[in-house]
């Protein structure tokens, strides 16, 4: 049982390197991931993936699996629009007097 805990000079020295091999790749990871050019593109990266992920659900709501509109919700947009444009309208017509 002796025999196996005894370390020899040469393994010792092996497992220091190999500890501080691991050691710089964690601080040069580190280092990667702080970077401002790093945290910008991070950055634009989550921005697209929104983008795209809110446009593929605005998207879904007008749309069928076909690929077809939905006359039903174009319907509703679209008085929703005039609606908040009348509104608008009715609002500055009367504050103008």
């Amino acid at each position: 049982m002796a025999d196996s805990q005894t370390r020899t000079t040469q393994q010792i020295e092996a497992e220091i390197a190999a500890a501080r091999q691991r050691l710089a790749a964690n601080v040069e990871g580190l280092i990667n991931q702080v970077h401002p050019k790093a945290v910008v593109q991070r950055s634009i990266d989550d921005a697209r993936t929104f983008a795209a992920t809110e446009y593929a659900n605005a998207k879904a709501q007008v749309v069928d699996r076909n690929g077809d509109l939905r006359l039903d919700r174009v319907g509703l947009l679209a008085g929703a629009v005039v609606g908040s444009i009348t509104f608008v309208w009715l609002v500055r017509s009367i504050l103008r007097g």
